[in-house]
């Protein structure tokens, strides 16, 4: 017996009756009992190769990004992406034009988070489409690395090592992963009796060249620090680059961690790595939870501290250790 001679002798959906075998689905209970008391009596046994083909998704899912957003990280995450949806057999779209203008819009969309993400969530939700965040965002599906805590560890390293004099880069604007970073560095500076210092908090717009400009200009104005935390690995290495045209040294003279954990960088860097491959499988994951009609859940991906050679102690305890 053939899955679709069951389905007609049941006088139900082939869908309905594969849903039924694979335990997944809505159905009324008595409808999935009748289906496998019916499979029993037939002796009926799937076919394997049906049966995996079955698993692989059919789902379309689209990702809609800000203009502006293609960067190293978006790079990795977009190749995760197209492993994990065609590992799948899942339909990957590229959404580069505003949603309005699709006349036909995906199963589902991944939507990363900026400033403007309420009006295309609104948008999806009246439209019917489920959407995941890539981002922490309060009331919605969505997917986010620890940003608070790798901000917090990042900062929590540094002062470790003796730093007290930590400057933050980032990206004012509102953007989630700078406020969450931001957050995680303020809170690991108050845990040790630092308060707020807002000429401490440089702008680096989350690029190589912010944080080239960021970093010189401050120090050209006079403000001195003996560490930096950047909320990305690009503006660490602008950093890096500015700190050695004005004539310094890292981390001899200042001490350089990032976050991302981007391969490829020019230097051995300090930073946090973030786990793109599983945040990529989740977001997948929970797209088509969601295209099934499940719940929506917040995950948050776990990030991890990673030490290389752009970070150490402070000159002055060198040479307080030197001395004794």
């Amino acid at each position: 017996m053939t899955l679709d001679q069951l389905a007609l002798n049941l006088g139900l959906s082939k869908g309905t009756v594969s849903r039924a075998m694979n335990g997944k689905g809505r159905m009324a209970e008595e409808t999935r009992k009748r289906i496998l008391a019916a499979m029993d009596e037939a002796g009926y046994t799937p076919d394997p190769t049906a049966q995996e083909l079955s698993k692989r998704s059919r789902h379309s899912i689209g990702i809609s990004l800000s203009a502006g957003d293609i960067r190293p990280y978006f790079t990795l995450f977009w190749r995760a992406l197209v492993q994990v949806t065609s590992e799948r057999g899942t339909r990957f779209i590229e959404m580069n034009e505003p949603l309005d203008s699709y006349a036909r819009l995906p199963d589902a969309v991944l939507l990363h988070s900026t400033i403007e993400v309420h009006e295309r969530l609104a948008f999806l939700a009246r439209r019917g489409v489920p959407a995941v965040v890539l981002g922490h965002q309060p009331d919605t599906a969505f997917v986010v690395p620890d940003d608070v805590y790798g901000g917090r560890v990042a900062t929590a390293h540094l002062l470790a090592l003796g730093h007290r004099e930590i400057a933050y880069v980032g990206a004012a604007g509102g953007q989630q992963s700078d406020l969450d970073r931001r957050a995680g560095y303020r809170e690991a500076m108050a845990a040790v009796g630092i308060g707020p210092r807002p000429q401490f908090e440089l702008e680096g717009r989350f690029s190589v060249l912010g944080g080239y400009r960021g970093v010189r200009r401050a120090w050209e104005q006079g403000l001195r620090f003996t560490a930096l935390f950047c909320a990305s690995d690009e503006m660490a290495v602008g950093a890096i680059g500015a700190l050695e045209d004005l004539g310094l040294r890292v981390p001899a003279d200042v001490s350089v961690i990032g976050f991302d954990g981007l391969p490829g960088m020019p230097y051995d860097l300090s930073t946090v790595v973030q786990d793109i491959e599983r945040i990529a499988m989740e977001a997948i994951d929970l797209a088509e939870v969601l295209i099934d009609g499940g719940l929506k859940r917040a995950i948050v991906v776990p990030v991890a501290l990673r030490e290389g050679s752009t970070t150490a102690p402070p000159r002055s305890m060198e040479r307080s250790r030197q001395s004794r």
